[in-house]
């Protein structure tokens, strides 16, 4: 999916609000799917996870953690909802979760 694709560069780059951009219109398509329902709140999850770390840089700590536990709340679904784009949402997560490692880690310095 290629904004899944997108979101990592984004992310990458760190630029969370395009994050959270480039993954919404997929997320709204999907939760209204049947099909697709499961896992649109995999993608729900990070763009929480994106959300939360533009939280950070806007000095909204405490915020960012109550946006980034519904992160948490939907990260195990990687594991429960069969999709070929298992391993992209694994690296994905692991992007996430090194971000948010380094923001917070920017924040206390």
């Amino acid at each position: 999916m290629q904004a899944l694709e997108k979101f990592m560069e984004v992310v990458k780059e760190e630029d969370f609000v395009e994050g959270h951009e480039v993954l919404e219109d997929t997320w709204r398509a999907w939760k209204n799917d049947p099909a697709t329902r499961q896992e649109s709140y995999i993608l729900k999850g990070l763009i929480n996870g994106a959300t939360a770390l533009a939280l950070v840089r806007l000095g909204r700590p405490s915020s960012a953690h109550k946006v980034w536990e519904t992160y948490e709340k939907y990260r195990p679904l990687i594991d429960t909802t069969p999709s070929p784009l298992t391993p992209h949402y694994r690296q994905a997560c692991a992007l996430l979760e090194a971000k948010y490692t380094k923001v917070f880690s920017d924040v206390a310095l």
